[in-house]
């Protein structure tokens, strides 16, 4: 974006990202990452239950419909919950890279309204890494994936260790991720933003 912030500029010793060898396959759907989050979790009644699939290099694909408990003027679309759409959607990145990060910023422009009983389309890419920091951006479009743009965003992810989580969470949310039987999923509930 033109207007993007300094901040979120990649400096010029910025490197360009590189899939994991292990990343899931183009195409692939992601699922969620732990049950219990706002915008892919199952567990959360009114969250966004944001489906994100694996596309080519660093790229990932989602889609989110915007249901009534979504709205913030009547008929439409919060401009929070479309933030928070975004940042799913750019958080979902980091499992590509298989790095857990979390939102350093988010600088989003609202384009169009998105209405009630939309779906979101949203398409987004890791653009640079300069040590721990992830720079990425994302666009969520209207009436399809080709669609016109409604919401873009960009955003700096900050790498972290397991730790960051174990120390600042919830003890209770943090044992019952721990104490998850399924290995693959008690090692996703830590690798999107909170």
């Amino acid at each position: 974006m033109s207007g993007t912030s300094s901040a979120l500029r990649p400096p010029a010793d910025a490197v360009a990202p590189v899939r994991h060898p292990d990343a899931p396959a183009p195409g692939e759907l992601l699922g969620a990452h732990y049950d219990r989050c706002f915008g892919c979790g199952g567990g959360q009644p009114h969250g966004l239950h944001l489906e994100a699939r694996a596309g080519d290099g660093v790229r990932i694909t989602a889609e989110f419909t915007v249901q009534g408990a979504h709205q913030g003027a009547p008929g439409l679309a919060h401009g929070g919950v479309l933030a928070s759409a975004l940042d799913e959607t750019l958080g979902s990145l980091n499992w590509l890279l298989r790095t857990i990060a979390v939102t350093g910023r988010l600088e989003t422009d609202f384009v169009r309204p998105v209405p009630v009983g939309t779906v979101l389309h949203l398409e987004a890419e890791v653009t640079a890494v300069a040590g721990r920091k992830i720079y990425s951006s994302a666009t969520g479009r209207i009436g399809g994936p080709e669609g016109p743009v409604a919401v873009r965003a960009d955003a700096l992810f900050i790498e972290v260790k397991v730790d960051h989580f174990v120390d600042n969470g919830r003890p209770e949310d943090i044992r019952a991720a721990m104490d998850d039987p399924d290995q693959v999923r008690r090692a996703r509930a830590f690798e999107v933003n909170p």
